[in-house]
């Protein structure tokens, strides 16, 4: 009967009999689910831990500053090396005014981007500390509903790290966005499109940063050929990425005191060239010269501002190695170090180049002082060799956001420190960026090919970011929609200028990163395709509880000793997964807890929030239900032993619940009078508290409803408290006095059975399913899920190792989903 029942309600069928069976099965079920079958909410336990941000010393933030040195500025540290070449390449400079307005270019591009927009407005919209496109995402999505993985429940804003303000007020923007799939759908591919020029910029940056170092060697050493500078580039290239699986921390103890040297070289030899060639090249300070040079020039300048995108390359990885170090060094170490030193070195460069133009492909090395030409070259080849540390750090960090966010494949993340959580490494991600950046370096064998590809990137990512911005101001934020306006146009206005000159040169290697993107694209929305399908798949073929508890205690089964944890998707309803497990093996352990693995658009969960966990059925069902919630930052480790906490805090569940019964007890004792003793003047069969009453009054004799299932809301329950005469109803309060002292043995009894189950053997029951499209879907969806989703979830990480399951421990269940 039981087989019969599940695949009915499995299968689906369209004939007109099973719909009237469905019809028949939810009058009967539909009411009692809703009472019994209740998301994780106000019944569920979870302890509220005040999250406060611990004060920061200035000398810790410096400390950091220091830190970010070298890992965040490599990038744009060392674009001095090739900017004003890649600006005038293949163009004949004659005239001093020319180098005036493409200098006045660079200091007002560097002036607006990153100081004005990136260190003073966007670090500011961090997630708690996380930066990043899916940072801002993430905001939003806990502002507004446009997560399209419906797993979120009010509960969760309860977290001490969700931080929602004006959560009740809606905006006229807010409204649109939740109302409207298009619009989610499209907010979601601009974000991963976002992340996929942030995974290209990881690609190119090394190769463009490492041939310019071995570039220089060569023009040092004219016995160098173009095959052996590829050749060292390779080597180097494989040589950093290497020391990635060392971590954030100590790279940048190495790195730091390098960028720390590079920048205050840069600095002082733009003061020697200012002093020493022509001190007129302040006069690029005024706005005046950038229009001058756009007059003289026309078309060609324009073309120009391909070359002039590269003075602000890294200036996102600023925002997206944020979780790395903190806002205020960041802030720090831009504003005193970083931002004037390089103001000098291109204000030196420029003083050289208006008496040397003959130079202009060569601007940094030509005008170093001859007795400091070595030095200052060997300095130059190495932060040029570590510059691009900025980018793969950040692409690290955006990764795990995504993965987190169920828009990237499971990948092997771990934690290189103990003290920021936002350091991580990711094995197969660095060896893609390493193969792929090998593969660009030997292609291309030219910078200035590959800073048109870099360029694409840099100012894709950028315009996103101006977007995203733009709502976080409006939603987040609560800015008046003008002020929103004037940030989204003043930015946009640049940055598409800029768009508009590198997409000149897509021809010329600007196809790259187009290429980058469609490739990754495809695998992030793909996988968060076939993600949302095979959750809304389980969404609609749960097993109604309702009839599952209509069982009795033991659900028909062989109930044997141990604790069976049960993973899935769902934060409410009995999973497909269950009812095909004991379809073909009817017998279940004697304690069932449905586990939900739950990741949440916030950067952490505090462990004494992490699970939420309520009751399903009665205390002799002995099923549970718990949410493990947890951050996109957060990693579920091998030392956080799970099975122990999930015991522990299910224990404390039990203890809590029991408090609680006892407490209303104990208030009902307090105000019991005769003329409550009516049935009328009783709890409704729908308040909280009646499933604790009716547990009360069951215990002690008052009615023997067996059939009673859920927290007691039957119908068949209400009846016979309806129906029970005044002579058996409770005499003053004694039998709810009776009910409060036998409680204590109650909670031991159950506490001695949850521990007799645990020392029984835990076992991990996960499914491993396979999705494929309806035979009756179109082409598309079919080469999309059966082939492209089916290949990523192969080559991807298995579940078991992702939730650090023990293998001794494990038992799969194989069932198919067709979405």
């Amino acid at each position: 009967m039981s087989t019969t029942m599940i695949s009915d309600d499995l299968e689906g069928g369209r004939s007109d009999d099973i719909q009237l069976q469905r019809a028949h099965r939810q009058g009967r079920l539909w009411d009692m689910d809703q009472r019994i079958d209740q998301p994780l909410g106000v019944e569920a336990d979870h302890v509220k831990s005040m999250y406060t941000n611990k004060a920061v010393t200035l000398g810790a933030i410096m400390h950091l500053a220091y830190q970010s040195l070298g890992v965040v500025y490599g990038d744009l540290g060392t674009s001095p090396l090739y900017v004003f070449k890649s600006t005038f390449a293949n163009v004949a400079v004659t005239e001093k005014q020319d180098i005036i307005g493409a200098l006045s270019l660079i200091i007002y591009t560097l002036t607006i981007i990153p100081l004005i927009k990136y260190v003073f407005i966007v670090l500011r919209a961090n997630d708690n500390g996380e930066g990043g496109s899916f940072a801002l995402y993430s905001l939003l999505c806990r502002y507004c509903n446009i997560s399209l993985l419906p797993n979120q429940h009010p509960t969760d804003v309860e977290l001490t790290t969700y931080l929602v303000d004006h959560a009740n007020q809606k905006t006229y923007l807010q409204r649109k966005l939740e109302g409207s799939p298009s619009l989610q759908k499209v907010l979601l591919l601009i974000v991963l499109l976002g992340t996929c020029m942030v995974i290209g910029d990881g690609i190119l940056t090394p190769s463009i940063s490492v041939l310019s170092s071995v570039v220089g060697i060569r023009a040092a050493s004219s016995s160098l050929d173009t095959t052996l500078v590829t050749v060292i580039s390779l080597v180097i290239l494989v040589i950093l990425f290497s020391l990635q699986r060392y971590g954030t921390a100590t790279v940048s103890v190495v790195f730091a005191p390098i960028f720390m040297s590079w920048f205050i070289v840069l600095a002082l030899l733009g003061c020697y060239n200012i002093i020493k060639w022509d001190k007129s090249v302040f006069q690029a300070f005024s706005p005046h010269e950038i229009i001058r040079f756009f007059t003289r020039n026309g078309s060609v300048g324009w073309e120009n501002l391909g070359g002039i995108v590269l003075c602000m390359t890294g200036t996102e990885a600023l925002f997206a190695d944020l979780g790395h170090f903190s806002f205020r060094s960041i802030q720090m170490a831009f504003t005193s170090l970083v931002y004037p030193c390089l103001i000098l070195t291109y204000l030196g460069q420029a003083a050289y180049l208006v008496g040397h133009t003959e130079n202009v492909n060569d601007p940094f090395y030509s005008s170093l002082p001859p007795p400091l030409y070595w030095p200052i070259f060997v300095l130059a080849t190495v932060s040029a060799m570590i510059a691009s540390q900025a980018i793969i750090s950040a692409t690290f960090s955006i990764v795990k956001q995504s993965v987190a966010l169920g828009c990237f494949p499971r990948v092997k993340i771990v934690h290189t420190s103990n003290d920021i959580a936002g350091r991580v490494y990711i094995p197969e991600i660095n060896w893609i960026l390493m193969g792929l950046c090998l593969v660009i370096t030997a292609g291309f064998r030219d910078t200035n090919e590959i800073g048109n590809a870099y360029g694409i990137a840099v100012v894709v990512v950028m315009i996103i970011t101006t977007i995203l911005m733009t709502l976080v101001m409006i939603i987040v934020w609560r800015k008046h929609v003008l002020l929103a306006l004037l940030f989204f146009t003043v930015f946009m206005a640049i940055e598409v200028v800029y768009l508009s000159a590198v997409l000149f040169k897509i021809t010329q290697g600007g196809w790259v990163p187009l290429a980058i993107a469609v490739v990754f694209g495809t695998i992030m929305y793909t996988w968060h395709y076939g993600t949302l399908k095979r959750y809304q798949y389980e969404m609609q073929h749960k097993v109604s509880v309702g009839w599952l508890l209509g069982l009795g205690p033991s659900l028909g089964l062989v109930r044997v000793p141990g604790i069976g944890l049960m993973y899935t998707d769902l934060a409410h309803g009995v999973p497909p997964l269950f009812s095909h497990f004991i379809t073909n093996l009817p017998a279940i352990h004697s304690t069932v807890v449905f586990v939900c693995i739950k990741y949440l658009p916030v950067n952490t969960v505090p462990q004494e929030e992490r699970f939420l966990i309520r009751r399903i059925g009665t205390r002799a069902h002995s099923m549970y239900r718990c949410a493990a919630r947890y951050g996109y930052k957060d990693i579920q480790k091998k030392d956080d032993n799970f099975e122990q906490l999930l015991i522990h805090y299910l224990t404390k569940f039990i203890e809590i619940e029991n408090f609680r019964e006892q407490c209303d007890l104990q208030s009902m004792a307090a105000s019991w009078t005769p003329e409550e003793e009516s049935v009328r003047s009783m709890p409704t069969m729908n308040s909280p508290n009646s499933s604790r009453l009716q547990r009360a009054l069951r215990s002690n004799g008052i009615t023997r409803a067996e059939n009673s299932v859920g927290n007691g809301h039957l119908s068949q329950s209400c009846t016979s408290l309806a129906e029970m005469p005044t002579n058996q109803s409770v005499d003053d309060n004694s039998q709810i006095q009776l009910s409060i002292s036998g409680s204590n043995s109650d909670i031991q009894d159950e506490v001695a059975f949850l521990n007799s189950c645990k020392e029984a053997g835990v076992v991990y029951i996960l499914g491993n399913n396979i999705v494929k499209a309806r035979k009756d879907s179109g082409l598309f969806k079919k080469l999309i899920v059966n082939f492209i989703y089916t290949f990523l979830r192969r080559i991807s990480r298995d579940s078991r190792v992702v939730l650090n399951i023990p293998h001794e421990c494990l038992l799969q269940v194989g069932m198919v989903y067709y979405v």
